[in-house]
């Protein structure tokens, strides 16, 4: 049986492959016989898409950007109680780490270790989008699947505030990617709140929105530069 370290390299693993299915190309090639990162930015992600497929394929890789980020999130809840067959390990974990009190009950256990779970996926789940081993390690930039990653780990008041941010950036300045870095700013900061003392999980969720952003790189170059693509506009970077 394996320990409860095990547990989280399989489910970090699950994750990362199930996030490295590289959609954008999968819909580009077999229904509009072209390959999305031939076009515009040359990114997989939906935005990309959207320019390079319209909105019906645009969409349809964002819905399944989103689906892997919701099915991490679920296969991490089922992983957690599977974990909890090695309990005295993941109560010794809680104790250590400080992030529960220093005699925890099961209840409290199973809580920590499924925020745990919840960040591992998510993290593993971001970093096979963006560095996806079936595209040269390559990939999108991460917000669609942080979308349906948090869905469960921050819940329906989380995830509805995290697309606010990005709303309200985009409208504001017309902007797709300072939506997206905005979001991903706050990401930390929510998991502080809805994670309370849990820094595994706070550190996990910090590492991911690092990720994300960093993936937003050429972006921030471009709007440093005054040469970023706003919404309607006919430039081919995005």
């Amino acid at each position: 049986m394996l320990s409860c370290f095990g547990f989280f390299v399989l489910l970090f693993l699950i994750a990362f492959l199930l996030g490295s299915v590289p959609w954008g190309v999968i819909i580009s090639r077999a229904f509009y016989h072209t390959d999305v990162r031939e076009h515009g930015s040359g990114n997989i992600g939906t935005t990309n898409a959207m320019r390079t497929l319209g909105k019906v394929g645009g969409s349809a890789v964002f819905i399944l950007d989103f689906g892997k980020g919701v099915l991490a999130g679920v296969i991490a809840t089922l992983f957690a109680s599977q974990v909890l067959t090695d309990l005295t390990a993941l109560r010794e974990l809680c104790i250590a780490t400080g992030i529960t009190g220093p005699n925890p009950d099961d209840t409290a256990v199973l809580f920590r270790t499924t925020q745990i779970c919840l960040s591992i996926a998510f993290l593993g789940c971001i970093w096979g989008h963006i560095f996806s081993p079936w595209l040269k390690f390559k990939g999108g930039k991460g917000i669609a699947v942080a979308v349906g990653c948090l869905v469960s780990t921050f819940g329906l008041t989380g995830t509805l505030l995290e697309l606010a941010i990005f709303i309200i950036l985009v409208v504001a300045t017309k902007y797709v990617s300072v939506g997206s870095i905005a979001a991903a700013i706050a990401c930390p900061f929510f998991a502080l709140y809805f994670f309370g003392g849990n820094g595994i999980a706070i550190a996990l969720c910090f590492i991911a929105a690092i990720t994300v952003i960093w993936a937003h790189r050429e972006n921030i170059a471009r709007l440093r530069a005054g040469n970023e693509n706003k919404i309607g506009s006919k430039k081919t970077q995005s």
